[in-house]
């Protein structure tokens, strides 16, 4: 994609004959970033446009439709279109009257806006038609498009603002609250209105800039916003411009000095109104600014020069235990997407949170800072690894500033300082012992108190004697300062707190008390302690790093001492955590790593530090992130090793391993200990490998070597070597050569990997019982991940029932689980599990036969009563004497018709084998609704199956043998005694209406 970044202006302006020339500039992709860094030339010459016969004081860019429209001083209007890889003109318009003042196209690219200094308007559309055109009644100088094409800003010589609706009609004055008061004449040098196509820095935020000559400039929501933004800029500006985003506006314009000489200078503000960073250009003037389309960098015309130069973004950002998590805005939504990126796991959890202000991390544990749903409220959350939050407090205060440890969190608005003890994973645990452990005495010791929620204090910056919980200081009411906090940074227990005068406080985070003061020479704008916290290193607000020993005694009540070395245009720093010596710093495109103050080679990069341990220093591309931050990449992590140890690698790979000893132990650190220990074991040097074991305190390399040296066999030392290096593949090759399968096969057991342990096995003739071992181990890795076809094939070799009766549950095969019955001895509890599985899936037969073969009667019984198979249930309950199955029948039949549920009942009774009741309560049923006057058809259905149903107990009574006359005479009186002290004749209630449609 070309991206037209500024246009140049030669030739002889005698003859007035002029040449433009547009430039490519490349992407910002990493490698072009770095190369860019480097020094290395990112331009080139594309076309030299001719075409115009005057000085070009007009350009507009369509990015929609990739069109250049440029104007001269004659009001020629030339539109430039890419075409196979070159610019042609497209279009040619002259209105031979006037000049024109400036041109813009709408956001959507459809429509283009020209103003002359006549007041002439003409507004057409991207295909060349005229769409209308209008004279208006002052000398114009600027125009702006709103962002959805209903509306133009036209702004006059005078420095004033206007708003016409898209057609032309006048719709009202813009008001310029940021020129009030002002006696003079003054004129309007810039007006800028973010479209919003990428979003916004946060709700609701200011889009609409307009600037004054005088340097006065507001920033609007929208042009009839009555509560603006007014900025004094302290310079006489010339042009403005917002990012691509619509967080940052440059300004750019000049001072003047006492010499009369002119300061030329770029200031940045944020879509608050607040002053970022001042720049100074060299150079005699600045005619144009413009923002490359990431907003990576802005392009100055400066005399006859164009000047690039990088900004550095403050993202929203952290990083821990190996998860990167950052935020950023998505055009179709209001709040901000916190995205955690494991970068080992390469996985990502993504979540949406409004009003998102800052994000640090420490840890395990990362913070969020948030603005509440009530006025003046903000929330803290700590989220772990994966989003999830941990904890969360609300704070009544505004905070500019935060920081993290490992227990201990820090907000700090301009006055006042608020630190927070969270519990951590590790307090946790001890306050969830038991509370003998905090002892018996009144609950005290370290757990007693562990147990109780975090503590929360504050104290005002004028008064840090006066320390306070959040409900007694809401209700002093603090007031504000003339020397606001600017700076904090914390070390294990200590808390600096940086004041814009250079006053940094010391206090203790536990408890809060004064540890002394500190002065240093400078505004401070980031304050980093290095890892024992003895050193501190400054940014302030100029670039401009410099560092503090915290440990001189000082001078008067100050402590400390302010060094005079310096290093500028640092953006970017980071201490070691292992080694209290080393800070990597970020200098314009090159990363430093400075032992003490001494510097090692710059290596290129433009990635911001995330963490700096064992002399490896990890850096993030984030500048290459946002431009896709859902779909970050695993490169776009970087490491860069320092000096001493890409010279000690170097050093063993020449095979000097003296000078390597040598080496290491000028410049001792556990990390090139480690390297020389690891490079020894690899040329089985035993003495030198347990001597840098020693040294970097690795207990379990020690054990390594005094076990190695008890092998004796070499091939056998160099295959543990391989197992230590995890070069697995390697040490069973070794083991193959000397005929050990034996010992690839313990090898492969370690670790798991028992695919490889069953292909050994068969190779070496192995016993049944290893085997089959490893056949249940390769089902188990199926069966966890739920893949039970596979599981059931190897189960089935390993001859494992109890894991094939869980295969086949799961994939539903009953068949063969059935089948397992007869496969299983008879009373094993396992017969248990497989009629319970049969039973959950309504096979009642074979559940039955499970459970009788399991010896588990009753539980057979109860299987058949709860799938309804009362005849089964009371054939088994007779079988094997079971008398509590007919008492089952009747309170389930007594329930039924307490429910007035007739049906059900009769349908009981049926498969009970209970015709005569049965035929009864049909009988009663059919009495009841003739009564009701129910349809006759009805009535006779339900006598019919009474009749079948007598005609059932007819035979099975005469088919019986052993019954006596009495028995047979009660059964057909119909007094079968339903329940103790109840018989069917009294049982009987009222059958309703709706029953009766039912039986139909």
């Amino acid at each position: 994609m070309h991206v037209i970044k500024a246009t140049v202006v030669t030739g002889d302006l005698c003859d007035y004959v002029l040449f433009m020339q547009v430039l490519r500039l490349d992407g910002t992709t990493q490698k072009e970033a770095a190369k860019a860094a480097a020094g290395g030339n990112t331009l080139s010459q594309n076309q030299s446009l001719e075409g115009h016969n005057g000085a070009v004081v007009c350009a507009t860019w369509n990015n929609q439709f990739t069109k250049l429209t440029t104007s001269d001083e004659a009001g020629l209007i030339i539109v430039w279109t890419l075409y196979n890889g070159q610019w042609c003109e497209e279009m040619i318009n002259n209105r031979n009257k006037g000049v024109v003042r400036d041109m813009k196209w709408t956001a959507s690219g459809d429509k283009i806006c020209i103003a002359y200094d006549d007041g002439a308007v003409i507004v057409g559309s991207v295909d060349g038609n005229r769409l209308w055109g209008k004279e208006l009644s002052m000398q114009l100088s600027l125009l702006q498009w709103s962002p959805d094409g209903r509306f133009i800003l036209f702004c006059n010589t005078a420095g004033e603002c206007h708003t016409y609706d898209s057609s032309g009609n006048a719709v009202a004055k813009v008001p310029m609250y940021c020129n009030e008061g002002y006696v003079g004449s003054c004129k309007m040098v810039g007006i800028e209105w973010y479209d919003g196509s990428l979003g916004f820095a946060e709700q609701n935020c200011p889009v609409l800039a307009l600037c004054l000559d005088n340097g006065r400039m507001q920033l609007m929501r929208h042009d009839m916003d009555d509560n603006a933004i007014c900025i004094d800029t302290g310079i006489k500006p010339g042009a403005i411009k917002w990012n691509h985003n619509g967080s940052i506006l440059a300004v750019a314009g000049h001072q003047s000095t006492n010499d009369d000489r002119e300061l030329w200078l770029v200031q940045f503000y944020n879509q608050s109104g607040e002053h970022l960073r001042t720049l100074r250009v060299p150079g005699t003037g600045i005619s144009g600014i413009a923002w490359e389309g990431s907003g990576l960098r802005l392009g100055l015309a400066v005399d006859s020069h164009i000047f690039f130069t990088s900004i550095r973004h403050k993202y929203l950002w952290a990083y821990f235990a190996n998860t990167l998590v950052y935020a950023f805005t998505k055009p179709e939504r209001q709040e901000h997407c916190v995205v955690f990126w494991g970068t080992c796991s390469n996985e990502r959890y993504a979540k949406y949170v409004r009003r998102i202000t800052h994000i640090t991390a420490a840890e395990e544990l990362c913070l969020l800072a948030t603005k509440g749903e009530k006025p003046g409220e903000h929330m803290l959350i700590l989220c772990n690894t994966l989003g999830s939050p941990v904890d969360s407090k609300v704070l009544e205060m505004e905070p500019k500033l935060l920081l993290l440890t490992d227990c201990y969190a820090v907000a700090a608005s301009e006055e006042v300082v608020y630190v927070w003890q969270f519990r951590n994973s590790i307090t946790r645990q001890l306050a969830s012992e038991p509370a003998a452990a905090a002892g018996a005495a009144g609950g005290s010791g370290a757990a007693a108190k562990l147990q109780r929620e975090g503590h929360e204090k504050l104290f005002h910056i004028d008064n840090p004697m006066a320390v306070q919980t959040p409900e007694q200081f809401k209700a002093s009411q603090a007031g504000s300062t003339a020397d606001p906090i600017c700076a904090i940074t914390a070390h294990q227990h200590l808390l600096l707190v940086a004041r814009s005068s250079g006053v940094v406080h010391g206090f203790a985070l536990q408890g809060l008390q004064p540890d002394g003061q500190y002065l240093l020479r400078c505004r401070p704008q980031r304050l980093a302690l290095n890892c024992d916290g003895s050193r501190l290193a400054v940014i302030d607000f100029n670039g401009v790093m410099s560092f503090m020993d915290v440990t001189a005694a000082g001078t008067g009540k100050m402590r400390g001492e302010h060094w005079a070395n310096e290093r500028k245009d640092v953006w970017d720093l980071c201490w070691a955590s292992d080694n209290p010596e080393l800070l990597a710093v970020m200098e314009k495109g090159r990363m430093y790593v400075l032992r003490g103050t001494d510097p090692e080679e710059p290596v290129n990069s433009s990635a911001y530090l995330a963490g700096f341990k064992d002399l490896q220093v990890r850096a993030v591309f984030l500048d290459d992130i946002m431009q896709q931050p859902n779909l970050p990449e695993l490169d776009m992590v970087a490491d860069y090793e320092t000096r001493s140890l890409r010279d000690t690698r170097a050093l063993l790979a020449t095979g000097n391993e003296t000078d390597a000893q040598a080496f290491v132990g000028d410049n001792a650190h556990p990390r090139l200990w480690r390297l020389l220990a690891d490079h020894a074991l690899g040329k089985l040097d035993l003495s030198t490998a347990e001597k840098a074991f020693v040294h970097c305190r690795d207990y379990h390399g020690v054990q390594l070597v005094k076990r190695l040296a008890q092998l004796g066999d070499k091939n056998k030392q160099q295959a543990e070597v391989c197992v230590y290096f995890q070069r697995f593949d390697e040490a069973e090759e070794l083991y193959r050569r000397m005929d050990r399968l034996d010992l690839a096969i313990t090898l492969r057991s370690r670790l798991g990997d028992w695919f490889k342990v069953e292909r050994l096995i068969r190779e070496s003739g192995g016993d049944d019982a290893a085997l089959n071992n490893a056949w249940n181990k390769i089902g188990q890795y199926y069966s966890d991940r739920q893949r039970w076809a596979k599981a059931a094939q190897y189960y089935t070799q390993a001859r494992n029932t109890n894991m094939l009766v869980q295969c086949f549950y799961q994939l539903e095969d009953f068949d063969s689980l059935v089948k397992l019955i007869e496969v299983v001895a008879e009373g094993q509890p396992l017969l248990a599990g497989i009629g319970t599985k049969l039973q959950s899936v309504g096979l009642c037969s074979d559940a039955v036969a499970a459970f009788l073969k399991a010896g588990d009667t009753k539980a057979a019984i109860d299987c058949c009563v709860l799938l309804h198979q009362w005849d089964q249930a009371l054939q088994l309950a007779h079988e094997y004497n079971y008398p509590q199955a007919e008492g089952l029948l009747q309170q389930y039949a007594g329930h039924l018709l307490e429910k007035k549920k007739y049906l059900e009942a009769v349908e009981l009774y049926r498969k009970a084998q209970r015709h005569a009741e049965a035929a009864k309560l049909l009988v009663d049923t059919a009495t009841q609704l003739a009564s009701q006057k129910a349809p006759p058809l009805c009535i006779k259905k339900l006598y019919v199956l009474a009749a079948l149903e007598v005609e059932a107990f007819r035979k099975k009574a005469l088919a019986a043998a052993g019954n006596d006359a009495a028995t047979a005479a009660a059964t057909m009186l119909g007094t079968t005694t339903l329940g103790p002290g109840m018989t069917r004749s009294r049982a009987t209630t009222a059958m309703p209406a709706q029953t009766a449609a039912a039986a139909q």
